[in-house]
């Protein structure tokens, strides 16, 4: 037979594990510094200028 699991421990060991998981996202999400909010937000701008520039007016565009 195979081990005896206490589910309490193992639910909590889980959420323990997601809960470290979610933090390292936000951290690498919102823990970032100044400058780097500030290029990423250039990059953004960039990217809907180029892609406003290859729009087609009128009509459909299928």
């Amino acid at each position: 037979m195979g081990d005896v699991v206490n589910l309490k421990r193992f639910k909590k060991r889980n959420e323990r594990e997601q809960a470290a998981k979610q933090a390292d996202a936000n951290r690498a999400l919102f823990g970032r510094t100044k400058t780097e909010r500030a290029r990423d937000e250039d990059i953004a701008e960039r990217n809907a200028r180029l892609l406003d520039q290859h729009h087609i007016d009128g009509g459909e565009a299928s």
